[in-house]
């Protein structure tokens, strides 16, 4: 990890830089793989699983055979992991259900709105160098509270067809019932525009690699909403010389050994902190499995060294980290400060690999500086929200003149008149 210390202001746009994405070299790939599930269907998903997977399929989605030989395969204290990370998300997100209240306006004009899932949702569950299953629950409990009537998973499967038990096992304790075998762009393809097999959705949620960010980019462009842009994952750590380096350490590594393109960043107050957490990033590092992975992300990484802890927050905010994690004595009185994040993590205890897991909130986040705008995933991401407006005849003579004198002046004869006729029907 590169270290800065005290870098002046015009230097931080290149310090919060992330690896950059180039999707653009990406989409004439992307684009002739849609192209073909359009035309194509099922028989282009299996083609392109052969082609990108490596594996030989018949046909796409899970047999119930499989379902039963996962049950058996999966240990059962992982089974219980599942339950009790279940119970949790389940819990948190049942909390964010709407309420809509009736609002009188004015005399004689109501309005509402209804909370509503969206209908049918697809949900893409990557299975490259780690089969993510805690996605599945994280993406497909909130579906079901929300009531989403059909719920669709891909994820690729593994050479022999076989999709990952842990997948499996947490679709089941999550209420899915319909995988299908397929990864990558085809997957995505596949839920935007519908094949034989696999139902077309409404809206696409789940992370991936540069290809399905670049995919649901395009087709959301006019065929499918998609839950939010995405890229690299990242972790921001926020320290001070109370901070545990061994702590620190292992956030900063667990996130980078998430892959290649990943980025770690470390702003602390403490000069002398820095050579201890350097010294256990090495020392944790080299008995990573996937200390390969985790270099390659460290060399993206950085330590930044600042002032103090007002500029530590500004530069935290500026960087909209997707999560960030406060080691510092005072986290609760930074954690005011927080403008721009995915999710935070506050104290030494809160490491991001609860949250990823089992705590109960969501961690499909915004990356690459998104946070500015856009939420992490939650219950609301499943629902649409309905505006209803009653108005009576007092209602009409409440605000009829005022919408007369509104329409009228934007020169839109036909919306006057239609509020005209109502108040001269009054009459």
């Amino acid at each position: 990890m590169k270290v800065i210390k005290y870098p002046s202001k015009d230097q931080w746009k290149e310090i919060l830089t992330r690896p950059s994405l180039d999707v653009e070299q990406l989409r004439a790939t992307v684009n002739e793989v849609l192209n073909n599930i359009r035309t194509k269907g099922d028989a282009a998903v299996i083609d392109y699983e052969a082609k990108f997977d490596k594996v030989q399929l018949s046909s796409l989605e899970v047999s119930k055979e499989e379902w039963d030989e996962a049950e058996m395969l999966i240990d059962t204290e992982l089974k219980s992991a599942l339950e009790l990370a279940h119970e949790n998300i389940y819990k948190f997100h049942a909390s964010q259900k709407f309420e809509g209240k009736k609002v009188n306006t004015q005399l004689g004009v109501t309005c509402w709105q209804k909370a509503l899932a969206i209908e049918k949702v697809g949900l893409y569950i990557p299975g490259g160098t780690a089969p993510l299953f805690s996605t599945v629950l994280m993406l497909a409990t909130p579906a079901k509270i929300a009531g989403c009537k059909e719920i669709v998973l891909c994820t690729p499967p593994n050479k022999e067809g076989k999709v990952n038990p842990a997948i499996l096992m947490a679709a089941k304790i999550a209420g899915v019932s319909k995988i299908f075998k397929a990864g990558g762009v085809q997957a995505i393809g596949a839920m935007a525009y519908g094949t034989e097999s696999v139902p077309k959705v409404y809206k696409i949620f789940g992370p991936g690699n540069q290809y399905v960010v670049a995919a649901k980019q395009a087709v959301s462009l006019k065929d499918v909403a998609i839950d939010m842009p995405a890229g690299p994952s990242e972790v921001e750590v926020l320290a001070d010389e109370t901070s545990n380096p061994v702590f620190v350490a292992a956030d900063l590594l667990s996130q980078a050994e998430h892959g290649k393109d990943s980025q770690v960043l470390l702003i602390t107050t403490s000069e002398e902190f820095i050579p201890k957490v350097q010294a256990e990033v090495e020392r944790q590092l080299y008995l990573l499995p996937r200390k390969e992975i985790a270099s390659c992300s460290l060399e993206n990484s950085q330590i930044v060294l600042v002032k103090n802890q007002e500029e530590m927050m500004e530069m935290s905010n500026e960087y909209a980290p997707e999560h960030l994690i406060i080691s510092t004595s005072n986290y609760l009185e930074l954690a005011e400060k927080v403008v721009n994040a995915g999710s935070v993590f506050l104290g030494k205890y809160s490491c991001e690999s609860a949250g990823d897991y089992a705590s109960g909130t969501n961690h499909t986040l915004p990356t690459n500086g998104y946070a500015k705008a856009y939420s992490g995933v939650s219950l609301d991401s499943f629902i649409r929200k309905i505006t209803f407006q009653e108005l009576t005849a007092d209602g009409i003579k409440s605000i009829g003149k005022a919408v007369e004198l509104m329409a009228g002046n934007e020169q839109l004869d036909a919306h006057k008149n239609a509020m005209t006729v109502r108040i001269e029907s009054l009459q």
